[in-house]
């Protein structure tokens, strides 16, 4: 058994004087342990450390830079992960895996999913199934985790050392996508949590990781497994609606969050998993509360939560159609559409919560110049200044574009209705989601049809996006 602790304090004191040497530290260590040993220790030790290991094998200090703002927007799923997922459908089901009866077996599983998944059924992973869904979502959720922590990063709130734990790591989207949107020299102890068939596919996958992002795979359920010591980072990918009580497991997750930590949950944009998703965070971080959320459903009222349906979604440019979904599609019945198994939209839901109270813009409502969504009743058929989060892209199947907005106070929905473009008003429609806009001069109206407020954004109309 090697002197850990004596390992870490050599690693402590050349921290600083030159590059961590394994076969330097050996010769310090009673009992002279093989250097293979002491590097085993020193990657083990890495991210409490703070050390990257370099291609010659020595350790160095990682930089203290936080993770700057990535220009993510990933075109195409990674060939290296493709190829992977690929060589495990030969292994199982031969060269000619998207035919036949294996071919068949797959896209029943990836049916019984969307199903599934539509109908709020429990899902159960066998190893068809566990691929038929690696197949199917891989792409999006890969994509989609980046964004997200862009939200992080231009705060620079998000550091080149993390712990990270990953409850419900399917068969590793999310992972891949954390992997890729991090700078090379960043240092990241990995844990995933996944109790599935799933596990297996993961494990795979992860093994195209670089040498500093450091994995483990704990094959246990989110309700058993015990989060011990602190996370930079605990993502919860796509997993909530398969929770029989998703708030008191996320509250368990957040004791585990490090004090300056992210906790991020992501949903598929469908109404159930998306509004279940904000469902969960209004019960987890009520109107006064230790609990934040940071982005994108910023409260902008303090004292007040919203209390709409909640169904919100961001969306971003398609991705390339990878070879092994075209191949699945090819094999569709003839009663099914061409697409049927390809899933290459990028379209989520997602949370971000803190405890330390930040929040990804530091603006809040004044009574004296804002009017509240939840005194909105009071301002039908009137011109208002209003501040609010765009929470949509164009909605519209007509000729005015439609947004949903929030401002943490709602009680009911509403919707930005841009019916005379001007260049006063085209922030509206040129900001991004989650922009925090001011309103000048917007007519309040009721939508009977929509049982929801429709915000005129005319002619008279200013909006200005919030820096």
């Amino acid at each position: 058994m090697i002197d850990r602790d004596a390992v870490r304090d050599n690693a402590k004191y050349l921290r600083n004087v030159r590059p961590i040497d394994p076969d330097e530290i050996a010769e310090y260590i009673e009992g002279r342990p093989h250097p293979a040993v002491v590097k085993q220790t020193l990657r083990e030790e890495a991210a409490d450390l703070g050390l990257f290991e370099r291609d010659d094998g020595t350790f160095v200090p990682v930089s203290d830079d936080p993770v700057p703002p990535a220009a993510w927007s990933p075109t195409r799923f990674p060939e290296a992960y493709s190829f992977a997922l690929e060589d495990m459908l030969i292994e199982r089901y031969g060269a000619n895996w998207h035919v036949g009866d294996s071919g068949d077996r797959l896209r029943q599983r990836v049916r019984q999913l969307k199903e599934d998944y539509y109908r709020g059924n429990p899902v159960e992973y066998d190893e068809d199934a566990a691929l038929g869904y690696a197949i199917y979502h891989l792409p999006d959720y890969y994509a989609a985790v980046g964004y997200v922590l862009s939200d992080l990063t231009e705060r620079q709130l998000l550091s080149r050392s993390l712990r990270v734990l990953d409850v419900g790591a399917g068969t590793g989207g999310p992972a891949l996508g954390l992997h890729d949107y991090l700078p090379d020299e960043s240092v990241v102890d990995y844990h995933a949590l996944e109790p599935s068939a799933s596990a297996d596919v993961l494990e795979r996958l992860l093994g195209e990781t670089r040498r500093n992002f450091r994995t483990t795979i704990h094959r246990e359920t989110a309700e058993a497994f015990d989060p011990a010591g602190e996370y930079d980072v605990i993502l919860f990918g796509n997993v909530l609606s398969e929770l029989d009580d998703p708030a008191a497991v996320v509250r368990k997750y957040l004791d585990a969050l490090a004090d300056d930590g992210a906790f991020v949950a992501l949903a598929p944009a469908d109404r159930n998993t998306s509004i279940g998703l904000r469902d969960v965070e209004r019960e987890v971080a009520p109107a006064n509360g230790d609990v934040t959320v940071y982005s994108p459903t910023l409260r902008l009222w303090d004292g007040y939560a919203p209390a709409d349906r909640g169904w919100s979604f961001d969306v971003k440019p398609d991705l390339d159609v990878p070879g092994f979904q075209r191949r699945l599609d090819d094999g569709r019945g003839d009663d099914e559409d061409e697409g049927t198994f390809v899933n290459v939209d990028v379209q989520y839901s997602y949370s971000i919560l803190r405890t330390d109270g930040e929040r990804r813009l530091d603006v809040r409502g004044n009574p004296s110049q804002f009017a509240k969504m939840a005194e909105m009743e009071r301002h039908v058929t009137n011109r208002i200044d209003l501040l609010a989060v765009k929470l949509s892209h164009d909605l519209s199947e007509g000729s005015n574009q439609v947004f949903k907005i929030g401002d943490g106070s709602e009680e009911t929905d509403h919707y930005a209705v841009r019916t005379h473009p001007t260049v006063l008003n085209a922030d509206l429609a040129d900001a991004d989601y989650g922009d925090v806009l001011v309103f000048e001069n917007i007519l309040v109206l009721w939508n009977d049809d929509e049982e929801a407020y429709n915000l005129v954004a005319d002619e008279e109309t200013l909006v200005d996006r919030v820096a």
